[in-house]
């Protein structure tokens, strides 16, 4: 374990809006932006603070680079963090080594989000989900064939997709809710609206829509490349996500 010098965010105010924007990530505790795609703390954050209370028991499926669980053992939040792909298991793990106030318990393991069979029927208070975009950030190799970035097309997706929000739904408690950040993607120029696509596919499982929020993306990877692009073949740079949360009724 390691001490930190800032373990909480200067000046973090809880969002009441259904537009988020965080021009700057995060830097408090462990948390830093070197894994591709991951969202941001600010988000985390909000979402831990409004939907849970401490020592609730919260479920991130896709744990990516460590995000909620950082913000877990921070405001004290039981989780079971999840990914199929070890390397996150790794980033994740070295994340936590850090020291501070609440100790909650933290599992993280190796695991396929389609199946949560480990968990019992309406065992979580709160899901935090922030899967691939299909295949716009590829996380692995192909010899981690489940894995839902290695997907290209976008039907076979939202049927992966909705074998996660099943199991999500079952093992989350009634009444309790589930959050989800997905963005947008083109192919062949035109818009594609993948994120209203699984949010059809979570509606299919049983969910609710309780909110649905416009997150601002910043600092987008190649950028100034597409700006150019982008008046030259007429197209606008998507430069938005949809934060849904969603509500077992």
């Amino acid at each position: 374990m390691v001490k930190i010098k800032k373990l909480n965010p200067e000046e973090f105010e809880q969002e009441c809006t259904t537009v988020w924007s965080f021009r700057r990530r995060g830097n408090w505790a462990t948390h830093n932006s070197k894994y591709r795609g991951n969202w941001a703390p600010e988000v985390v954050r909000n979402l831990i603070l409004r939907y849970s209370k401490e020592k609730d028991c919260l479920l991130d499926p896709m744990i990516g680079g460590g995000t909620t669980a950082i913000e877990c053992k921070l405001l004290n939040r039981h989780l079971l963090a999840l990914d199929i792909n070890p390397h996150a298991i790794e980033l994740t793990q070295k994340a936590l080594e850090f020291e501070c106030e609440y100790n909650p318990k933290i599992r993280v393991k190796l695991n396929d989000a389609r199946d949560l069979s480990m968990l019992k029927d309406e065992s979580i208070d709160f899901i935090l989900n922030h899967p691939p975009y299909a295949d716009i950030i590829k996380y692995s190799e192909k010899q981690i064939e489940q894995d839902l970035s290695n997907i290209h097309d976008l039907e076979k997706f939202c049927d992966e997709m909705e074998k996660v929000a099943h199991e999500l739904y079952r093992v989350l408690k009634k009444d309790k809710y589930c959050a989800i950040l997905i963005g947008d993607t083109r192919r062949n120029k035109m818009y594609q609206p993948m994120a209203f696509m699984v949010m059809q596919r979570f509606l299919k499982a049983g969910f609710e829509l309780k909110e649905d929020i416009i997150k601002h993306q910043h600092n987008c990877k190649a950028t100034g490349f597409w700006v150019k692009k982008s008046k030259e073949a007429n197209f606008l740079l998507i430069m938005h996500e949809h934060l849904f949360i969603f509500k077992k009724g």
